[in-house]
């Protein structure tokens, strides 16, 4: 079950290879997240993914993962009290940790 299913975040990431952009995610009852670049030099860029999966582990922590069409797959924690995230994005040739910030926009 994919417990942010109907909501939006926006990640914000800090280092990795996508440090200095912000990617909204928004996930749907299908099992997808659609992806959007909001800054940076793939400002605009969007795809909807599927499957995505979100697992709360505790009541401060959620763990979300999806598979690119691209082959890249990015894993990523969620800290509910801080809004804090860490995690990693991989592919078949490249492996990076990744960290940052996060903001729910949008519920329903």
């Amino acid at each position: 079950m994919n417990v942010l299913t109907g909501k939006s975040i926006q990640w914000s990431f800090a280092n990795g290879p996508m440090a200095g952009t912000t990617i909204q995610h928004t996930f749907h009852d299908d099992g997808s997240v659609t992806w959007t670049i909001l800054d940076g030099a793939h400002k605009g860029a969007t795809a909807r993914e599927k499957p995505c999966g979100a697992v709360q582990l505790n009541d401060n922590t959620i763990v979300v993962s999806y598979l690119a069409a691209s082959g890249h797959t990015l894993t990523v924690a969620l800290n509910l009290e801080d809004r804090r995230m860490s995690g990693f994005a991989s592919s078949d040739k490249e492996w990076s940790a990744m960290s940052g910030t996060f903001e729910m926009i949008e519920s329903r």
